[in-house]
């Protein structure tokens, strides 16, 4: 199991939300399709045929727990978990 598998399903779990480390929720992020714009310490995702906008800031070294929700529900709205990693 590749580390960006291990790190989608930690994240879909809902259990260490406080726990994700920013760097790996972005490079994942990326990995499933979403691009990247920065500005400051805003990091916009955006994709193809997803409405919402992510603006995540990182906490320290970890995403905040209320984006790593907010990344988990258009994971699953989306179904990019079926996607490939």
């Amino acid at each position: 199991m590749s580390k960006h598998a291990k790190l989608l399903e930690k994240i879909l779990s809902g259990t260490a939300d406080a726990n994700i480390p920013f760097d790996a929720l972005c490079h994942l992020l990326q990995r499933l399709a979403f691009q990247r714009r920065v500005r400051g310490s805003h990091h916009i995702f955006f994709g193809d045929g997803i409405e919402e906008i992510l603006n995540l800031q990182p906490r320290g070294t970890n995403a905040k727990p209320y984006q790593v929700k907010q990344v988990r529900q258009i994971i699953l709205k989306y179904k990019l978990a079926d996607e490939k990693l």
